[in-house]
């Protein structure tokens, strides 16, 4: 991710002491409102980071960054057809790594029409290697009112767990709020971060109310925070937090609103996941904390 390298410190997660509020055990949890399931509040996306294509060296690259992802409590994998090869490379790791007690799979049908839609998910299956996908999400509102109902139907049949839509841009939170009014879901996803702050005033709320679970991307603004921040220290009151870098910082300010359930940053550096998980262990930010983190981005 850009500029984030010479934030990292050597001594990442590992020296994190988690306080009472958080757990001991591993990172904090947050629940799934329609099932009380329990997820990891730091998951791992896939866009762009694992399109690595068919060639093994380059898969096989990620497995260190997967395998250290399990062993730190993460669960939780976003992937999506749009995302080229993601799919089919996280399912090879999968496959490789068999993890325990499992991950949280996560994908999204990105096309037109029911058949196609149909075609997509079962490829989508194939290529993740799993007979049930966790969440099946419906990609940008992308002819939603199909695949919403064959969503349903694959949830009935137990082909899927959850359900949920998707976005990434402020310019379509009316039509996104639309549909969370209307439609019976189990996730949303969406992109919040203390430089895209629009899901607050609708959104965020929409979800807590309606007993939705969410998932943020774009929680660094793909890397645009760090330039924002490249020739700064990391301020002093972070420690209060137990931030030691900027990443953690960003992450926290996301995990600080209450409807948000888990956060998807995409990766394929170990350095920058552990770093990332490193956000779910310590203090909660508190709006103390977001008062003076939006002071000091101006």
């Amino acid at each position: 991710m850009l500029n984030r390298r010479v934030f990292l410190h050597s001594t990442l997660a590992a020296g994190l002491v988690p306080r009472l509020a958080w757990p001991a055990a591993g990172p904090a949890a947050r629940k799934i409102p329609s099932s009380g399931e329990v997820l990891p509040v730091i998951g791992l996306g896939t866009s762009r980071t694992f399109d690595v294509g068919t060639d093994l060296t380059a898969r096989d690259a990620l497995l260190p960054l997967m395998r250290e992802f399990f062993a730190r409590g993460g669960t939780v994998i976003d992937s999506s057809p749009m995302y080229r090869s993601a799919e089919s490379v996280t399912g090879y790791l999968l496959d490789k790594l068999k993890p325990s007690p499992g991950a949280f799979v996560a994908t999204k049908v990105w096309t037109d029409g029911a058949e196609s839609g149909r075609e997509q998910m079962q490829t989508s299956a194939e290529r993740l290697a799993t007979p049930r996908i966790d969440l099946m999400q419906v990609h940008n509102l992308k002819d939603w009112r199909t695949h919403l109902a064959t969503l349903r139907d694959w949830k009935d049949a137990g082909r899927i767990r959850y359900i949920g839509i998707t976005t990434s841009r402020a310019s379509q939170f009316d039509d996104f709020a639309e549909v969370m009014r209307a439609e019976d879901l189990d996730f949303v996803q969406l992109n919040y971060s203390v430089g895209e702050r629009e899901a607050e005033s609708v959104l965020l709320p929409l979800a807590a109310d309606r007993g939705m679970a969410v998932l943020v991307n774009r929680p660094y603004m793909r890397g645009a925070l760090f330039k924002q921040v490249k020739d700064r220290a990391v301020p002093d009151w972070a420690a209060d937090y137990d931030c030691t870098t900027w990443g953690q910082i960003f992450l926290k300010f996301a995990l600080s609103h209450p409807a948000v359930t888990c956060l998807i940053p995409a990766t394929s550096k170990l350095e920058h996941m552990t770093d990332n998980m490193a956000a779910g262990f310590g203090r909660l930010a508190d709006e103390a904390f977001r008062e003076r983190l939006l002071a000091e981005m101006g």
